[in-house]
């Protein structure tokens, strides 16, 4: 059966030409919203869905200035939260119909200490127990209770993304003014006991290229992450329509910096050992987003 790409609603997701939709998109759940308003398609079989599609920090003085998860809410594209029977019932159809391989689940960051973790942990269960052995990444911010990583592991879920978006300080603070609040040493001790409890190279976080960081700095960093046990999936900022960023006309960087933050990377990644192909689920195991995979890493 052929299979078409989705338009992404991920917050770093290429866009592409909807096309016509996949199978799994036809059908309506039998609370009647369309599949496609549970979860999407990514690159060529991957399932990707934001379970609760709202945001702490997404008022203008919060809000990551990358960011559009609320967007698609507006716009009637999707629903606020996605009950893990929905996702379940989704994510069948999707391998059943479509040949989906692996499934990604990020989430807005919630008001409780395990910052969207919770919801995760119920959702990859029910996952699970509908389509056995499907690999599952979930993505959410460092939980404030460390024990949410073992929960999401034990769970099922077979990799997870903590993403920092960038190392800087000053860069955080300027692009990320709610989600800066969260230090990076609960980063650093979210993505060592992730390391602990997932493995090395089942841990990724995004490092987005022009945002104003350094890029020598952006690739020491990198590489410390990579030492972590860590994969840096280097992609490039993108001005999607609805991001402060775009009303504000910031744009995306040049070809050339980008080359020389991605091969310095995939440089750094090739010596130790790691590729994002051999991740089991996820952003960086799909590579369709970064040119990390093309560049050897």
């Amino acid at each position: 059966m052929a299979r078409r790409r989705a338009r992404s609603t991920h917050r770093h997701r290429a866009r592409v030409d909807p096309g016509e939709p996949p199978e799994v998109l036809r059908p309506r759940h039998r609370r009647r919203h369309p599949y496609e308003h549970i979860a999407r398609l990514h690159g060529a079989d991957v399932l990707a869905t934001t379970v609760v599609q709202t945001c702490v920090r997404y008022a203008e003085a919060d809000r990551c200035r990358f960011c559009t998860i609320e967007e698609s809410l507006r716009s009637g594209a999707t629903v606020a939260a996605k009950t893990p029977a929905q996702l379940a019932r989704v994510a069948e159809a999707a391998v059943r119909l479509d040949g989906i391989k692996q499934m990604v689940m990020t989430t807005g960051t919630t008001t409780g200490s395990d910052r969207g973790a919770r919801n995760l942990v119920r959702s990859v269960r029910a996952v699970l127990e509908a389509v056995p052995g499907l690999p599952v990444q979930v993505q959410c911010e460092p939980p404030g209770d460390l024990s949410w990583i073992r929960a999401l592991r034990d769970a099922g879920a077979a990799t997870i993304g903590i993403h920092v978006e960038s190392l800087d300080e000053e860069v955080r603070r300027r692009w990320m003014p709610g989600k800066s609040t969260v230090p990076l040493a609960e980063y650093v001790a979210a993505w060592d006991e992730a390391v602990r409890v997932f493995g090395r190279n089942r841990v990724s976080t995004y490092l987005l290229v022009g945002l104003g960081e350094d890029p020598d700095e952006l690739i020491a960093g990198a590489g410390e992450l990579i030492e972590r046990g860590v994969y840096p999936f280097v992609v490039p900022f993108r001005p999607m329509a609805g991001t402060l960023a775009a009303r504000d006309g910031i744009p995306a960087p040049g070809a050339a910096l980008l080359t020389y933050v991605t091969e310095g990377v995939a440089a750094k990644l090739r010596a130790a050992g790691m590729s994002g192909a051999d991740q089991k689920a996820g952003c960086a195991a799909c590579g369709a987003c970064s040119v990390l995979q093309s560049a050897g890493g």
